[in-house]
């Protein structure tokens, strides 16, 4: 069976629906999927042992260059590529308007979720089968249940499996022994740990042997990286890595520490332990699930200390 699967964006919603493919896997066993992502993100889809096509997709810089012809030669190469093949099912799983929009490029019936559960319920006037799947599941198992309703397997009791037992990770970069991954970078200030909390971290986990190993997406994330650096002398600031390059990184960790960024759900994905720290939002339906029989990745948010003390008496904890 070949599939075609639509979920585009952020990081974490890429992770999420790993577990969905493996369990569909596990039930079709010659399943076969095509994947359309934001070129950004499109290295993820790629991790999936079940996903032998990835169909990169530039919303909003095709948005942003609209009158461009190698904008237009861009979209006519990734709708040629949906269409080139005949799909069993083609599956959104993002719900949004632009997403619905990108799955009709496949000419084939779509399906996606009912107007009561999707983001945007504008979107489902889009798709040939709508399915009923409640807002209040986490990410993970709405992903799940979708797809399990689209292709009509019986999810069972199943675990939770993001699929990424088989895939070796490579890390270039010359890294101390042992590291904690620090993932301080985010989508939103308010989200943020403050700086000085991960740099008594740092000077804490360096009295105990341990490097503390900082990567940085944009200009603001670097500069918070090399103050933190200057603080404690063992830190290491990464260069500017890919996707994969990341993982690799996490792959090798002792443990991750992160504040909420899809970085996290990877390191859960890939059975890292860590402290994943939530100073502004609730982790109940977007927050960090690790593999049942992983190492966990705890979840902490203003009801729990979020102090550097706490957090550092948890991490000593979790690497006893």
């Amino acid at each position: 069976m070949r599939i075609l699967l639509l979920k585009t964006s952020s990081l974490g919603d890429l992770v999420h629906m790993l577990p969905a493919l493996s369990d569909a896997a596990k039930r079709i066993p010659a399943l076969r999927v095509g994947w359309v992502a934001e070129e950004g993100f499109a290295a993820v889809p790629a991790w999936h042992p079940t996903v032998d096509k990835v169909i990169p997709v530039a919303m909003r810089r095709w948005r942003k260059n609209a009158f461009q012809s190698s904008t237009w030669r861009e979209i006519g190469v990734a709708r040629q590529a949906m269409r080139v093949t005949p799909y069993a099912a083609v599956v959104d799983a993002q719900g949004l308007l632009k997403s619905a929009w990108l799955a009709h490029w496949a000419r084939q019936p779509v399906t996606g979720y009912d107007r009561y559960s999707i983001r945007e319920p504008l979107a489902s006037l889009f798709y040939a089968h709508r399915m009923a799947i409640s807002r209040e599941l986490h990410a993970i198992e709405r992903n799940r249940r979708l797809l399990a309703a689209a292709l009509g397997y019986d999810m069972g009791d199943l675990p939770l499996d993001y699929g990424l037992g088989g895939h070796d990770f490579d890390a270039d970069e010359a890294l101390p022994s042992p590291y904690i991954l620090a993932l301080h970078g985010t989508s939103r200030e308010d989200k943020e740990w403050p700086e000085a909390d991960w740099i008594a971290v740092g000077q804490g986990l360096a009295s105990h042997g341990r490097a503390l190993v900082l990567p940085w997406g944009n200009a603001r994330e670097k500069e918070r990286a090399e103050r933190i650096a200057v603080a404690v002398p063992t830190a290491q600031v990464l260069p500017r890595l890919g996707l994969d390059g990341l993982a690799g990184i996490i792959a090798r960790a002792d443990a991750v520490l992160g504040v909420d960024t899809g970085l996290m759900h990877v390191a859960a994905a890939l059975r890292k332990p860590g402290l994943a720290l939530f100073p502004a939002t609730l982790p109940q339906l977007t927050g960090v699930r690790s593999e049942p029989d992983a190492p966990q990745i705890a979840s902490l948010t203003p009801q729990d200390d979020l102090s550097a003390n706490a957090v550092l008496a948890r991490l000593a904890a979790l690497l006893a």
